[in-house]
């Protein structure tokens, strides 16, 4: 195998958290072991999975696009190791499903932008990962709204709800339109270069501020109706998520 080949291959940190996916779903599903801890790996290890995919969308159009390096970078791997900041882009994600029930979006993959040309091609790298965010969140809504989820094996759907409403609140949250997070990436390569400029300097705090809202009562209120709204929509039931939510946290 050559070496560039082993770069466009998943790394087996991604195929053991797959791998991880897959047997905590098939126990939760038997109801083998414990069954709170079953659906609370079966929805950590979905959503780190769900983590890698939203960072390979970025890398794989940017390649697509011009950048070359995102295989030097071995961005393609779907390693999380590999991505520019494992801190922002699975621990803190990681912890706030943990703490606040909701996905936190990561950070993106570094991209050489000088290598991408035509403002659209620049949007579609940013648009690319929470893409996958919504791809998969309309996945795990389907068996609901396809009439296959039913009582017969209620914590597994439970967990599959409350998996899929975390990537609804993923979307959104990526989706908004502030410096450092994808919805502004999508909109920058249009705006004004003194706009630019003036949100490069916001961008590394991006993160901070959204957060900081979201401790505004109003502003959480009006972002989790959203939310409810949206995954209501495309057929997640809101009963399953909430019960999803309490097998996820075993500890309480």
């Amino acid at each position: 195998m050559r070496p560039g080949d082993r770069q466009r291959r998943p790394s087996w940190i991604f195929l053991g958290l797959v791998a991880l996916l897959v047997a905590s779903g098939a126990a939760t599903w038997t109801g083998v072991g414990n069954v709170r801890v079953d659906a609370f790996l079966l929805v950590g290890s979905g959503w780190l999975v769900s983590l890698c995919l939203h960072e390979f969308g970025h890398a794989f159009l940017a390649y697509r696009f011009g950048d070359g390096g995102v295989v030097e970078r071995g961005y393609l791997t779907l390693n999380p190791l590999k991505y520019s900041n494992v801190l922002l882009s699975f621990v803190l994600p990681l912890v706030f499903v943990l703490l606040g029930g909701f996905g936190m979006p990561g950070g993106a993959v570094w991209v050489d932008r000088a290598r991408i040309g035509g403002r659209a091609r620049h949007s579609l790298v940013s648009a690319a990962g929470p893409a996958f965010n919504v791809v998969f969140a309309l996945l795990l809504a389907a068996p609901f709204w396809l009439g296959v989820a039913d009582s017969t094996h209620l914590d597994f759907w439970a967990a599959l709800a409350f998996l899929g409403f975390l990537q609804v609140t993923a979307s959104v949250l990526n989706l908004v339109p502030v410096p450092g997070l994808d919805g502004y990436g999508i909109l920058e390569p249009w705006l004004p270069p003194h706009w630019r400029r003036g949100a490069a300097m916001i961008a590394p705090y991006g993160m901070l501020l959204v957060f900081a809202l979201l401790w505004e009562p109003r502003v959480n209120a009006l972002f989790f109706r959203l939310v409810f709204f949206l995954a209501d929509l495309i057929g997640i039931p809101l009963g399953a998520v909430a019960l999803g939510d309490q097998l996820f946290r075993f500890w309480t």
